[in-house]
């Protein structure tokens, strides 16, 4: 390892750019993580492990290059996050709905696209998905996947709303403006609990590090 550039910290760990020889990866490192906090971190970087190994080889998905009990090395992939890049080209938006069904396929629901940041926008102009400590994996694709993956996809199209809303299908208005049952609970039950402890308790926001990311982590 030549060099190391902290990224993020906070109370599940740190992100590091690092570079070994002539490469640029993405270090993942729950070892700093709050001890009240550190098996929930290990927890979440289980989950990033198996969505990486499912999406392997997987085009403008990080790559896992290696992990142990707390770390995973991945690949890097330049690029800036949506809200500072604000993509507006329909060609972005189509790749992106494109590359979401692809994870789908691989049995991964991504379940943290409502954030901005980990959608970008990379140098070459097309999309990438990063952070994948919320995601799942399921072999079979059941019922309970399949709902995961349609808020996946009613995220992407909150995006598209954003930036280019006169690029909306009727069926994609149709999607948004009906959220699954889980989701309702999840809005109605258990988000104002989450927004409670993640803003309130941990700092975070949707934005999360937008003032200090720049680049893609």
């Amino acid at each position: 390892m030549h060099s190391k550039e902290l990224l993020k910290k906070d109370l599940f760990g740190e992100v590091w750019r690092i570079t070994e020889g002539d490469a640029t990866a993405i270090l993942r490192d729950t070892g700093p993580a709050r001890w009240w906090l550190a098996w929930l971190a290990r927890g979440l970087l289980r989950r990033e492990v198996r969505a990486l190994n499912a999406l392997r080889g997987v085009a403008n998905i990080p790559q896992l290059l290696r992990n142990d009990r707390s770390t995973l090395v991945r690949s890097y992939l330049p690029g800036v996050p949506m809200f500072e890049g604000r993509p507006d080209d329909a060609i972005f938006f189509a790749d992106a709905a494109r590359l979401l069904r692809r994870v789908h396929r691989a049995g991964v629901a991504h379940n943290d696209l409502a954030k901005e940041p980990n959608v970008l926008l990379c140098d070459d102009g097309t999309p990438s998905f990063v952070d994948f400590q919320l995601a799942t994996y399921s072999r079979k694709r059941g019922r309970l996947f399949r709902a995961a993956a349609r808020e996946d996809i009613r995220h992407l199209l909150k995006h598209k709303r954003t930036y280019r809303p006169d690029l909306l299908t009727t069926r994609e208005r149709s999607i948004l403006d009906t959220p699954s049952l889980p989701s309702r609970a999840w809005m109605t039950l258990f988000k104002p609990a989450y927004i409670f402890v993640t803003r309130r308790l941990f700092g975070w926001s949707d934005r999360e590090g937008a003032a200090d990311r720049g680049r893609e982590i």
